[in-house]
């Protein structure tokens, strides 16, 4: 018989998580492992909630062990430093993202890209280096090696900054690894939820035209008065998708429903690539022919390396870039995960964790 969460390491923690497949989140006491060499620590004061968090506490991707702790949008303060950390000290802004572990031996690690390595370990719900389960950020405090520690930018609010660390990088890398980021180019970000409008406004940033793609002709306004896109499609208005063949260089692909490519790839000029973030949880089809009269592709991208992540975060601190959010209290955790589920947020929730979560 395995050790209890609440005996498994020799530094006491408290946060809230899923017990069973009902997804309902409540007070939980566990562990955390002592600050080795080269671990930070750090008091945890926000953390985002991701579309992923809510599939996890109900395992409808059919890999979650309870009980669950999720969040992989943590910020907060450095408290503690190993002896061989060079690039924090107690103090400092920081954050954690999707992952706290790779092989680091790999291509992928060597080349920065840790987020592709076979080993990646993730920050929740992943068997850690000592076989422990990984727990997230809906907690007192956090503990991780310095290379999966960002810093974060003084003039960047940690709560703005929480959102960034998953949507924020997960629509940032595909702009730029796919060369959708040069000025003048015309972009489309298809979904306005909250990968979506983070989208919008890292590819305004980059100097393109943004048009947004949506089935919901009531985010029009939004999308063009606060986010800043230049245009708005309605993907069920066979005219104006009709209006727009041909038009744009590369399509952010944000949508976790399924949905059809086709009218999307038609959207593109020549050599034009759509690239897919979401993640549907069944097979989309994939018409070839589309893609081969115009050299088209269809990618897909997910989250980015560290490296990557750090410059997402100064660039978004340099071009004042904040996510649209909604601050909650801990206790209104799963009223928030019911309103996620139905889409009922502008656009990310983020748990003020320092000022709410008490300890039991």
């Amino acid at each position: 018989m395995g050790k209890s969460p609440e005996e498994e390491h020799p530094v006491k923690a408290f946060g809230w998580a899923a017990r069973d497949t009902s997804g309902v989140l409540s007070p939980f006491k566990f562990s955390r492992r002592a600050t080795s060499d080269e671990d930070v620590r750090f008091k945890v004061l926000y953390c985002g909630i991701c579309h992923s968090d809510l599939h996890c506490v109900k395992n409808e991707w059919g890999i979650s062990k309870y009980p669950i702790l999720p969040g992989h949008e943590v910020v907060g303060t450095v408290t503690e430093v190993g002896s061989k950390v060079q690039k924090f000290k107690v103090g400092d802004k920081v954050g954690v993202g999707c992952m706290v572990g790779a092989c680091h031996s790999c291509d992928s690690c060597e080349k920065s890209l840790e987020n592709y390595c076979p080993k990646m370990i993730l920050t929740y719900n992943s068997p850690y280096y000592d076989g422990t389960i990984t727990y997230g950020g809906y907690s007192d405090h956090m503990v991780a090696n310095e290379r999966y520690i960002v810093r974060i930018p003084d003039n960047l609010p940690l709560d703005y900054a929480a959102p960034l660390l998953c949507a924020g990088i997960t629509t940032y890398s595909p702009l730029r690894y796919f060369g959708l980021d040069k000025p003048g180019m015309s972009i489309g970000v298809v979904g306005l939820g909250g990968l979506g409008h983070v989208a919008v406004k890292f590819a305004k940033a980059f100097g393109t035209k943004v048009t947004v793609i949506s089935t919901s002709i009531g985010k029009k306004k939004e999308a063009i008065e606060i986010l800043g896109a230049d245009s708005f499609l309605v993907s069920t208005d066979p005219a104006q998708m009709q209006a727009a063949l041909g038009t744009l260089d590369g399509i952010i692909d944000t949508v976790s429903a399924v949905h059809a490519l086709l009218p999307l790839i038609g959207l593109l000029k020549y050599h034009g690539k759509l690239v897919m973030v979401g993640a549907p949880e069944k097979p989309l089809e994939l018409p070839v022919f589309p893609l081969l009269v115009g050299r088209k592709s269809v990618a897909g991208s997910s989250i980015g390396g560290m490296k990557e992540t750090q410059e997402m975060i100064d660039f978004a601190a340099k071009h004042n870039i904040k996510p649209e959010i909604e601050v909650i209290p801990i206790d209104y955790l799963n009223t928030a995960m019911e309103r996620l589920a139905k889409a009922d947020v502008k656009y990310r929730f983020v748990i003020d964790v320092a000022n709410t979560l008490k300890v039991e």
